[in-house]
């Protein structure tokens, strides 16, 4: 007999060989009908896969995370074998799950392509396959016999990935008439999925070289229930309304240029006014919370990131080393602004008395990113985080950290977020290669995180391998208007980078010791909090932070001098907006005015001229229409709504 404890801490015996849905059966037959998944001792397994041993079991539904990866994964391989089906002779790459679906990577016959035309036959086939209802089966298999079989089918890519895997590690995956090396975990048949569509082409490099073969991508998504995809395709119409790409044009905040070159964003002049309105948001605060601000260069000697240990961990995905005509004297564009920071606070000495130090920047910095990674403002080459390191002793941490903590919430409440996840990133005790430092300083750091968190009750998630190479992390999951998550905020707890900078203060006991560093961007980058904000506000961003609050709409040239006036008096109360006084209808200037997303149109005409008055209509609420009032009037009505933004 094992013993297998559920979530609520109830334990139950069952005999060895037992599987998760035997698991689920016994507690409800409703239970599971639901279950596709488990999470065995941390770890998605199939929820037919054995328990040979005592083990701390989650039953996962399609709803639970750990539930949609294994329903995509078993959709990626069912495309592969519709694929198959259609298109013989085909050569198969990889084909995870993701975030929204899956894709396949694949190399098609000579002479065979696949566009969004053909992708129709391939939807039909895999719901054909489909409600054969074949069980996905598990096998382990020696590299021998894979390499044989992989061989006889003629598949150099997965020949290529068994090169990587070692003997008794190796598990194949048959559903019908497909086999593919994969280490799971699959759902229990394919007649789960009940919906499919597939929703994109595109090409991708082998292990993402570009020197090697191209491939087709095809991505796709699947759902158990019919009315779930069609949700799920009417959200991404609506994504498609909110694209920051599309509205960024429309409202004129920025645009890229390939004479500048790609991933390299220009913000014109509405979109420089949005970024200063957030920068002097943000710096008010910290200013208000004893920060300081600084000013660093955006390129650095090569040394200093050699010393923080960047350029090791990043260098071949940064700009290259930048040669000055002084020989072998290099430079780098800046990756990032900390080890800027840790030579601020080396250049004098320090006492305990003038800790914690806190240094905020808006700092530029830049990454080489992928040219086929790159997406509008989300992914760029060129961006700027609102950065700060505060340095402190190990009794300040927990303050400090919970002090940065508020100050990342009130910044997600004063945008709107309500709804987000914090998730605690840890190292991977697996992979001590990919960190810097020792054992004890990453115990302490991620102890402080984890306290600091338990003490505000804030909720939160642990990801193993997610921390940044010389310290844990506290990273915040917003949630959009459409319920999509993209990671923002961040804070980092640091006792390497003091370490490899030498950074010292004296204590009251007149000894030198070593600071401990907080990293922390609430924003993250401005580039893609902008483009979230865009996105999540469908470019209807707070009152507050509107380029443009207002627009003057005289309903014809004769009040041109009234509505300037008017203008000018609003300028004075430090409101923002323009006159449109083109020579078009009424009506053509209101409809202009609500695709420019300004919030407030004011009309002028004859009445409101003789009375000194504006007519006021506010967009998109109910009861907009406020009528006419007086311009001071109207200027204490403005002051009101901003209070009521907060």
């Amino acid at each position: 007999m094992i013993e297998i404890t559920l979530p609520d801490g109830s334990v139950r015996k069952y005999e060895s060989g037992v599987n998760s849905l035997d698991v689920a059966k016994s507690i409800s037959e409703g239970l599971a009908r639901k279950i596709i998944a488990a999470k065995v001792d941390g770890e998605i397994w199939d929820a037919t896969r054995p328990l040979t041993k005592d083990a701390s079991v989650q039953l996962l539904s399609f709803q639970d995370d750990g539930g949609k990866y294994a329903f995509w994964h078993s959709s990626a391989h069912l495309l592969a074998e519709a694929i198959e089906a259609l298109y013989p002779g085909v050569k198969f790459a990889i084909g995870p799950p993701i975030e929204n679906g899956f894709y396949y990577d694949i190399d098609l016959p000579e002479g065979k392509t696949i566009g969004l035309k053909e992708l129709e036959a391939l939807e039909k086939k895999m719901i054909e396959l489909a409600r054969q209802k074949n069980p996905y089966i598990r096998k382990e298999i020696s590299k021998a016999d894979a390499i044989s079989y992989f061989q006889e089918k003629g598949d150099e890519y997965k020949l290529e990935l068994l090169e990587d895997l070692e003997d008794g590690t190796i598990t194949f995956y048959e559903q019908g008439g497909f086999t593919d090396l994969c280490r799971g975990p699959h759902i229990p048949n394919t007649g789960l999925i009940k919906a499919v569509k597939l929703l994109n082409v595109a090409g991708a490099y082998w292990r993402g070289d570009e020197s090697r073969q191209t491939l087709t991508r095809i991505y796709g998504i699947t759902f158990p229930k019919a009315k779930e995809l069609k949700q799920y395709l009417a959200m991404l119409e609506e994504a498609k309304k909110r694209d920051h790409r599309k509205l960024g044009a429309e409202l004129e905040l920025f645009m890229f240029s390939e004479k500048v070159g790609m991933g390299l964003p220009i913000w014109l002049p509405k979109g420089a006014a949005l970024r200063d309105r957030l920068q002097d948001f943000l710096k008010q605060e910290q200013v208000r919370r004893g920060y300081q601000l600084v000013v660093t260069p955006h390129i650095g000697h090569k040394n200093l990131y050699v010393t923080s240990g960047h350029y090791e961990k990043y260098g071949e995905d940064s700009f290259q080393p930048i040669n000055t005509p002084k020989e072998g004297e290099e430079f780098m564009l800046k990756p990032m602004n900390c080890p800027h920071h840790c030579e601020i606070f080396a250049h004098k000495p320090h006492s305990y008395k003038e800790l914690p130090l806190r240094l905020a920047e808006f700092g530029t910095v830049y990454r080489y990113e992928q040219s086929g990674e790159l997406h509008g403002l989300s992914r760029v080459r060129c961006f700027t985080q609102d950065d700060a390191h505060i340095f402190c002793t190990p009794d300040q941490l927990k303050a400090e950290f919970l002090n940065v903590l508020d100050l990342t919430m009130m910044v997600f409440r004063k945008m709107g977020f309500a709804d987000f996840t914090a998730q605690i990133s840890l190292r991977d005790p697996e992979k001590p290669e990919k960190y810097i430092g020792s054992k004890e300083n990453w115990e302490a750091a991620e102890k402080a995180i984890i306290e600091a968190t338990q003490e505000v009750g804030l909720p939160t998630v642990t990801e193993l391998g997610e921390a940044a190479f010389y310290g844990p992390k506290l990273d915040f999951m917003v949630k959009d208007a459409l319920g999509r998550s993209w990671q923002l905020g961040t804070i980092q707890v640091d006792y390497n980078l003091p370490e490899r900078f030498q950074l010292e203060y004296v204590g009251a006991d007149n000894q030198k010791h070593r600071p401990v560093m907080i990293h922390r961007a609430p924003f993250g980058s401005l580039e893609r909090f902008i483009s979230v904000l865009i996105e999540h506000t469908a470019g209807k961003f707070p009152l507050w932070l509107m380029p443009e609050q207002y627009a003057i709409l005289p309903v014809s040239d004769r009040f041109g001098d009234y509505a300037t006036k008017v203008q000018q008096e609003l300028a004075a109360a430090d409101i923002r907006g323009y006159v449109d006084n083109r020579n078009e209808t009424l009506g053509r200037k209101i409809r202009d005015t609500e695709l420019k997303r300004i919030p407030i149109m004011l009309i002028l005409g004859e009445k409101e001229a003789e009375e000194g008055s504006i007519s006021v209509r506010i967009q998109g609420v109910e009861d907009g229409d406020k009528g006419s009032m007086p311009v001071a009037d109207f200027i204490a009505f403005f002051q009101e709504l901003l209070t009521k933004e907060g």
